[in-house]
């Protein structure tokens, strides 16, 4: 069984210490894909490195909303650095994370909302997907998405179990990746929003080093960990885990452009 981790986080330093036998170990335990998503500049140029070192793993390019600067002249400029990223390397498969979150940061919106459409228009010259972060900012993520042309679309990482999020998202046609809350116990809505997304639209990752998945909550989540998202998935589908580790492997390849 082969799993590709569309979205994890090995720059972190909580893998400063192991990175280099962590990677290893992935790959062995059968997690063949993964992408190191950027989110800033620095977490970008990491994800950057570490895709051009390893052959399995991916990038991509982006400055989250909780990672963008206080004025719009320093946007610009790292705009124009995330753009040059991702001209200069094959292996960089999108342009994110990018969206909004109104959870963390309330006082930013309107710089939030411009660098969301700028990296969209980005993504647009570049003809990549984009990989989309909301959190307590649905409808304002939503309205942005349809009021701005998206042209190879992308997904929603980590998506929020939101029923209307989720069903607007797929109308306009984009994927849903179900990361580790879709296995806590206090989990709302985690069942029924998996069975709202037709097998050929859903993605899974690990959002490492973050948001383990039960029974591992607590501790450092690592890519290895995707599993218990597609077991989840097999369980709510009445499907085998095997059949959910190919559907989204190929999901993924499909959407990010990997032969």
């Amino acid at each position: 069984m082969e799993l590709f981790d569309s979205h994890a986080h090995l720059d972190d330093e909580k893998f400063k210490e192991d990175r280099e036998t962590l990677i290893e170990q992935i790959k062995q335990e059968g997690v063949t894909k993964l992408i190191s998503a950027g989110y800033s500049l620095e977490g970008s140029k990491k994800g950057k490195e570490l895709s051009q070192k390893y052959d399995f793993i991916y990038t991509t390019a982006g400055i989250s909303p909780n990672d963008i600067p206080q004025t719009e002249e320093e946007l610009w400029i790292m705009l124009e650095q995330i753009k040059q990223m991702a001209t200069s390397n094959q292996k960089t498969v999108a342009i994110g994370e990018i969206g909004l979150d109104y959870y963390w940061n309330e006082e930013n919106k309107e710089l939030q909302k411009v660098a969301f459409q700028k990296q969209i228009e980005i993504a647009n010259q570049l003809n990549l997907p984009i990989v989309i972060h909301t959190r307590e900012a649905v409808m304002d993520t939503l309205q942005i998405l349809k009021e701005n042309q998206v042209i190879k679309k992308g997904v929603f990482h980590c998506c929020p179990l939101n029923r209307e999020l989720v069903k607007e998202a797929l109308k306009l046609e984009f994927y849903i990746s179900f990361a580790g809350p879709i296995t806590f116990k206090n989990s709302k809505n985690a069942e029924e929003i998996i069975k709202m997304v037709p097998n050929e639209k859903m993605l899974i990752e690990t959002d490492s080093p973050y948001l383990s998945p039960e029974p591992l909550r607590g501790r450092r989540n690592e890519p290895r960990n995707v599993k218990y998202i597609a077991q989840k998935i097999a369980e709510v589908k009445g499907m085998e885990i095997e059949d959910v580790a190919s559907i989204t492997y190929q999901n993924a390849k499909k959407l990010f452009n990997i032969k």
